[in-house]
């Protein structure tokens, strides 16, 4: 009888930490990590150790998520602007004394190598929303050009290493704060109708742009392969539009239903390149099909709708605008990856969440679920 009532305590001790985490968030990530070593099993069933790998990564993001999760929102609004400064601190050290492989200078050896620009997904959102926060009810048009210098440092930076899929997030994570912080259509209306105009006018004149010599003088060279391979991948089929060539092919052989688990020839054959990281969804989509992939889109889509319905509920504008950005880092991971893959957006260096290999990113994206359900958890400790 004492056993079970100690028992019963030990469980009201420690039930206040678990109180909190939002239950359909953890369903939504436990399916996907399921998602994730189902895939990484079959494609990287020759790659040594990536699978063991993959679910350790997974084991040490649960780990942060969990930690990040026991994070009240005031402190995490305190952490903002250390986190930040220090991170665009690494990015200027990284720019002068930074390590350089394969043309890049993006990491920096402190004792371990290390790739600064990570921190900013993270710290982008926080900061930006801690500046919103400090102006609430007073915002004024300066106050948004102010958002808007602070978010343009870090992604110049990493622009400048040079890293577009990272910056592209960075960017992304900051540009969802403001726009959730109310900035007018009337400021955004403008460079979207310029941006989809430049498009229109690249695609018209793609031959003449593509041709070899003519510099395009914003973009570095590799990031006009990408452009011009994106437009037509058979200038290239051997080289650049290899990779966009074999994935297209990988998810059209897939079919209805996929060829099944561990049978896919294109992924077992070794024809589909980065299968275990940036390529993971074409191999997912040879052994799985249209119906995996309908399943897997799902998935996300109720992670994303999940995180919003977090950030409507947050009791604070700081808790909205970070939860909100935070989501919003889960759709441009999962919608960019998806779309260079299957042909429709330039390949960059951009993973699948909780699918793709590698431990940086995973880090990265257990961090931001526990923002979401530190921020779920102030929402019902307001309520309560």
């Amino acid at each position: 009888m004492a056993t079970g009532l100690n028992k019963f305590s030990l469980w009201q001790q420690i039930s206040p930490i678990f109180k909190g985490f939002d239950g359909w968030l953890a369903l939504a990530v436990g399916l996907l990590a399921c998602a994730g070593l189902i895939a990484m099993y079959s494609s990287g069933y020759d790659h040594g150790t990536r699978f063991v790998d993959h679910a350790r990564n997974m084991m040490i993001a649960a780990t942060v998520m969990f930690v990040v999760a026991q994070i009240p929102p005031q402190r995490l609004m305190e952490l903002a602007v250390p986190l930040y400064a220090f991170g665009v601190a690494l990015l200027i050290a990284v720019a002068i004394f930074g390590l350089t492989k394969k043309g890049a200078r993006r990491w920096l050896n402190i004792g371990v190598v290390i790739q600064p620009s990570e921190i900013l997904k993270i710290a982008m959102p926080l900061m930006l929303a801690w500046w919103f926060q400090k102006r609430e009810g007073l915002l004024r048009p300066l106050d948004f050009l102010v958002a808007g210098l602070l978010l343009a440092v870090p992604v110049g930076l990493i622009m400048k290493q040079p890293d577009l899929g990272t910056a592209l997030l960075v960017m992304s994570a900051g540009l969802s704060v403001i726009f959730f912080a109310g900035l007018s259509w009337k400021l955004i209306a403008p460079p979207v109708l310029i941006g989809c105009f430049g498009l229109v006018l690249l695609v018209f004149f793609e031959t003449d742009l593509c041709a070899d010599g003519v510099d395009w003088r914003v973009l570095h060279e590799y990031q006009r392969q990408r452009v011009c391979t994106l437009l037509d991948p058979t200038l290239d089929p051997l080289g650049k539009g290899f990779h966009i060539i074999q994935g297209m092919i990988a998810i059209g052989s897939g079919g209805i239903f996929g060829k099944g688990f561990m049978q896919g020839t294109q992924t077992h054959l070794e024809f589909i390149p980065e299968r275990t990281t940036d390529f993971i969804f074409a191999a997912f989509s040879e052994e799985f099909g249209l119906f995996g992939n309908l399943l897997l889109i799902t998935g996300f889509i109720f992670l994303i709708f999940r995180g919003l319905m977090i950030a409507v509920e947050a009791p604070s504008l700081f808790t909205r605008l970070l939860a909100g950005s935070v989501t919003m880092i889960f759709f441009t991971y999962a919608f960019v990856n998806m779309g260079m893959v299957s042909g429709i957006l330039p390949v960059v260096g951009v993973p699948l969440p909780f699918i793709s290999y590698g431990g940086t990113a995973m880090v990265t994206l257990g961090m931001g679920i526990g923002i979401l359900m530190s921020v779920s958890k102030s929402k019902r400790l307001v309520q309560s």
